[in-house]
Order: structure tokens, then sequence, then C-alpha cells
């Protein structure tokens, strides 16, 4: 295990007075700025897509099954957009700019929007979005390491709940089948 150097309390006073307009990016900020802020901004648009894709579910969903599905989609939704305004509020601290231009948002985004016509295609495209957003931060987790923590737990929650959304899904998927 390596030993952990602590800094005396005057150079850290003095370290946090220079290059004070980095806001929270000190001089100990470890990571990659450019491509982490590339990585939440990607991840910003998968969670838009997501956000729009589970909208449109929740209102088309049709059927005997359709309204404990649409409950899930309606909830999955809101939680995409919370998502996305954590993703979106990181990338300020950062001192970058959220891209949520319109233009080139699918081709931004990990996951695809893929409407699907029937109920159990709705939720099948909602699985598949939901593994692809899975694998995909959990591989930015672990590309952060220790080099940025406060990024990493943001990661870290979103992908346990994208976890829960893919479980949800499995089992209405499951219930359709």
């Amino acid at each position: 295990m390596s030993e952990v150097h602590l800094t005396d309390v005057k150079t850290l006073r003095q370290r946090a007075r220079e290059h004070v307009e980095n806001g929270a990016v000190t001089e100990g900020y470890q990571a990659d700025r450019k491509t982490v802020l590339r990585l939440l901004n990607e991840s910003l648009a998968t969670e838009l897509v997501c956000t729009l894709r589970y909208k449109r579910h929740y209102y088309m969903a049709t059927g005997l099954k359709a309204s404990i599905a649409a409950e899930e989609f309606l909830e999955h939704a809101q939680q995409e957009e919370a998502h996305a305004d954590r993703l979106a509020e990181r990338i300020v601290q950062l001192g970058g700019e959220p891209n949520f231009d319109p233009k080139g948002l699918e081709d931004r985004s990990h996951a695809q929007y893929v409407a699907g016509n029937t109920l159990k295609e709705m939720v099948y495209e909602d699985l598949v979005a939901e593994r692809i957003a899975i694998d995909s931060y959990r591989e930015i987790i672990q590309y952060l390491g220790d080099t940025d923590p406060t990024t990493r737990r943001i990661f870290e929650d979103i992908l346990a709940q994208e976890e829960e959304h893919a479980d949800d899904m499995a089992d209405i998927l499951a219930d359709l089948s």
C-alpha cells in the first residue's frame, strides 16, 4: 500500500489562492479534464435520449399490461432526467459546458432512440438501452479510478439506478413473454 503524503495547512492555503478562476478544479485534480468532460457530455446525451424514449413509451403504452409498464416508464424518465441534471452540474463544476443541443443528440449518446411499436418492443428497447448504459458507465468508473472521485461517485450512483431500471425492464419483459 502506498503512503499518502498530507500537505501542510500553509501550503494548502497558498495553493487554494492560486488559479481561483478554476473553481473546483484544483492543482490536485488528477484526471484528464478534457476526456472527463467528453465522457460527461456523452453520458448527458445518453440520459437525455433515454428520458425522451421513456417519455414516449409512457404515452404510447397500450394493452392489458400497459399500466404497470407505463408507471415504470414515467418513473424511469424522471430518474433519467435527474441523472442528466447531475451530469450537467458536474460538467459546469469542471469548467465545461453541458451540451443540450438537440442536433446530434443521438450521435453523442451511447444509447439509441428506438421507439418500438408494441409494448413488448418498447420494454425490450428500454432494456437494451439500460444494458448499454450499465456497460459504458462501468467502464467510465474504471477509467476514472481515483483520479476524479467526485465524478466517479456520480457515475456509481447513476449506475446503481440503471441496474435497477434494467432489472425492472427484464421483469416486465418476462411477464409479457
